[in-house]
C-alpha cells in the first residue's frame, strides 16, 4: 500500500475516467501493478454495464455532423435512461466524440463499429464502458446513418438534440432544403412517395380501416370504397411529397418542389426514443411551434 502515491491514482483516473476513492482501490488490490489495475476496473465496468444493459434506455440525444467538404453527413441517437444525464457533460462529451468519429468510420455495421477506435487509440466499447460507469445509467448507441452527397446537394436540420434531419436534394438550393427539413421533422413523413410505402404498412392500416367500417353494419360494396377513401387519405398523411407544406397549406410538398424545379433524392429523420416505450413528450409540436416563430 505505501507504494501507492497520487500520481498513480491520477494516472488510473485519466485512463478509465472513474473516482478517486475507486482507483486507489483497484491498485492496492493490484499491488501497484498499472496494466492489471485497468484490466480490472475494465472487468468491472463490463459487469455494471451488463447489470444495467436490460434497463430502457429511451431518453438520449440525436447528433448531426458535416464533413468539411459538405459532401457527407451523419446522423447518430445515443440513449441513456433519464433526461438528466443526457444532460450531462460526460455525456454529451461522448455524443460528440462519436458522432466525429463514426462520420469517418462508420461503415454500417454497429457492432463492429463498437470494435473501432477513437483518435485515442480505445475501442467504442471501452468508451462507452467508461460513461456508464462515470454515469450509472445504461448507454447504448443506438444507431447511426451516414449520407453521402453523390453529387447531390446534402440539406440538414437538428431540433435541439431530440430530432435530426437529412435530406438529399437533386440541386443545390440551401433556403429550400431548410424548409423541407423542418417540414420533415414536423411532419413525420414515413415515405418519399406513395409506391415507397411497404406492402406491410398499407396492409396493417386496411386492416385496422375494415374492422372500423364494419361496425358501421353498412353493405360489403359501402365498406370497401370507405377503406378505400382512408387510405388514399393515409398515404396523402404519410409521403413526403404528398403533405400539405408545413409553412403553406394550399401547396403540397410536391408542388414546392416543382415550383424551385427540384427534387428529393432521399431523406432521413431520427428522433430519441422512436420505436422506445418512454414517457409522452411531442418534439414534433415544438418544431411546429418554431416554424410559426
Amino acid at each position: 500500500m505505501s507504494n501507492i502515491n497520487a500520481q498513480m491514482v491520477k494516472e488510473l483516473r485519466d485512463r478509465t475516467g472513474a473516482g478517486m476513492m475507486e482507483c486507489k482501490k483497484a491498485l492496492i488490490n493490484s499491488s501497484g501493478d498499472m496494466e492489471k489495475a485497468v484490466e480490472e476496473m475494465r472487468k468491472a465496468g463490463q459487469a455494471k454495464a451488463d447489470k444495467k444493459s436490460s434497463r430502457i434506455a429511451a431518453e438520449g440525444v440525436i447528433a448531426l455532423s458535416l464533413s468539411d467538404d459538405k459532401n457527407t453527413a451523419n446522423i447518430i441517437e445515443i440513449n441513456c435512461e433519464t433526461d438528466f444525464v443526457a444532460k450531462d457533460k460526460n455525456f454529451l462529451e461522448f455524443v460528440k466524440k462519436i458522432s466525429d468519429v463514426s462520420l469517418q468510420n462508420y461503415k454500417g455495421d454497429i457492432e463492429k463499429f463498437y470494435k473501432s477506435k477513437d483518435l485515442n487509440g480505445k475501442t467504442i466499447e471501452d468508451v462507452r464502458l467508461e460513461l456508464v460507469s462515470k454515469v450509472g445509467e445504461n448507454v447504448q448507441i443506438r444507431r447511426i446513418q451516414n449520407i453521402e452527397s453523390d453529387g447531390s446537394y446534402i440539406g440538414h436540420y437538428i431540433h435541439g438534440t431530440k430530432i435530426g434531419v437529412a435530406v438529399l436534394l437533386q440541386k443545390e438550393n440551401e433556403d429550400l432544403a431548410k424548409d423541407i427539413c423542418m417540414h420533415i421533422a414536423a411532419m413525420k413523413p414515413k415515405a418519399l412517395s406513395p409506391n415507397d410505402i411497404s406492402k406491410e404498412d398499407l396492409n396493417k392500416e386496411k386492416e385496422i380501416y375494415m374492422a372500423q367500417a364494419q361496425e358501421s353494419g353498412k353493405p360489403k360494396e359501402i365498406i370497401e370504397k370507405m377503406v378505400e377513401g382512408k387510405i388514399k387519405k393515409y398515404v396523402s398523411e404519410v409521403t413526403l411529397i404528398e403533405q400539405p407544406f408545413v409553412k403553406d397549406s394550399e401547396i403540397s410538398v410536391g408542388k414546392l418542389l416543382e415550383q424551385n424545379d427540384n427534387q428529393i433524392l432521399s431523406f432521413y429523420r431520427f428522433e430519441v426514443g422512436e420505436g422506445v416505450e418512454k414517457k409522452d413528450e411531442n418534439f414534433a409540436d415544438e418544431v411546429m411551434a418554431q416554424i410559426k416563430k
